[in-house]
């Protein structure tokens, strides 16, 4: 299936060799997922970085945080007959779920928005306490005025939820804690007001009734939610199907608030599509694109951690211009261009 990304040249952007591990024991398996945003006119990726153990053979190492945000390493033998570890990305032992990798957040920046590095004087974020044990996952940054709020997937034994840090400078943060409880990820606030209230989308989820649909959310101050409603839902037969989730802060338009959203169909196949809400009532949708605006085709998009992904939490805005940063094969880090114009002219 043909799409409308213009995918830069030098992709990928980022690879798992391009950085060093947090600590000595661990390697850096993938990165995923990065928010974007602009500051001290450089461009910011805050990239997910999930780190896993070097194996043995007969042995299954895999990290957790314990409360000081430290890593621990946990070590159970292949053939024990409570470990279930089917899935490269999960495992389950003595009942309980339990991440291969375990992710924290790390600042990278560029003055050419192509080729990234880190900087000393911007440390890197871990999860801090029991909430976050399993580590903390997927950033979306949107700036209000001066003050850059940060969303993010906190994951734990106790479920998965969306936590939020704020800052002025990214050397400093304030921290509000969990926000949505468990199970929410997804979280993508809107960068202003409307009719005086915050808004965000997210993604709320169940395994007995429902869902993984988008919902709509206000609220006075960013930290307290309320009057949630259901906004986006799967589309049986199509390539959203399974699930969809919200990108990064929708897009203000002439037209609408513009988002990019995820959807997945039942193989676990990821593509980007494109909605539409009101200006003044972001509960009402205008339009949404019947088939994706992008498509896991290149070759880093289709083999990677876990193939045929592009997932994206950031993007940049310049005129009619939309830089998406994205993650590809839950592995690496990538770019591409696209016309707003052309998205909004695929709404229907």
């Amino acid at each position: 299936m043909k799409d409308i990304a213009q995918r830069f040249p030098e992709n990928p952007l980022l690879l798992p060799k391009d950085l060093p591990p947090s600590r000595d024991g661990l390697q850096i398996i993938s990165l995923l997922n990065p928010g974007v945003f602009r500051f001290h006119d450089k461009t910011w990726l805050i990239v997910r970085v999930a780190e896993g153990v070097a194996q043995k053979e007969g042995v299954l190492f895999f990290p957790a945080l314990n409360s000081t945000g430290n890593t621990e390493i946990i070590e159970v033998p292949l053939n024990d007959p409570d470990l279930i570890a089917t899935d490269a990305r999960v495992i389950n032992y003595n009942g309980l779920d339990y991440l291969t990798t375990v992710s924290h957040l790390r600042l990278l920046s560029s003055s050419d928005g192509i080729h990234f590095s880190d900087d000393p004087d911007y440390p890197a974020l871990f999860g801090k306490g029991y909430l976050e044990r399993f580590g903390i996952e997927d950033c979306r940054v949107t700036q209000i005025d001066n003050t850059y709020h940060l969303t993010y997937t906190a994951v734990s034994d106790s479920g998965v939820g969306v936590s939020l840090l704020t800052t002025t400078d990214w050397q400093h943060f304030e921290s509000f804690g969990m926000i949505l409880p468990p199970h929410n990820k997804d979280c993508a606030i809107f960068e202003k007001k409307v009719n005086d209230k915050y808004y965000c989308l997210h993604r709320p989820s169940s395994k007995e009734i429902g869902g993984n649909y988008i919902w709509l959310a206000e609220s006075s101050d960013t930290r307290q939610w309320g009057n949630h409603q259901c906004l986006i839902k799967t589309r049986p037969g199509m390539w959203d199907s399974t699930r969809v989730g919200a990108g990064a802060a929708p897009i203000r338009t002439e037209r609408g608030w513009l988002e990019i959203y995820h959807g997945a169909n039942a193989e676990d196949q990821y593509c980007l599509g494109a909605f539409l809400m009101d200006l003044n009532d972001p509960s009402k949708i205008i339009g949404r694109t019947k088939n994706p605006i992008m498509v896991p085709t290149e070759a880093y998009e289709l083999s990677g951690f876990f193939g045929y992904v592009v997932f994206t939490n950031g993007h940049i805005v310049n005129g009619d211009q939309l830089t998406i940063y994205y993650g590809a094969a839950d592995e690496f880090v990538c770019g591409a261009h696209f016309s707003l114009q052309e998205i909004l002219n695929l709404l229907s």
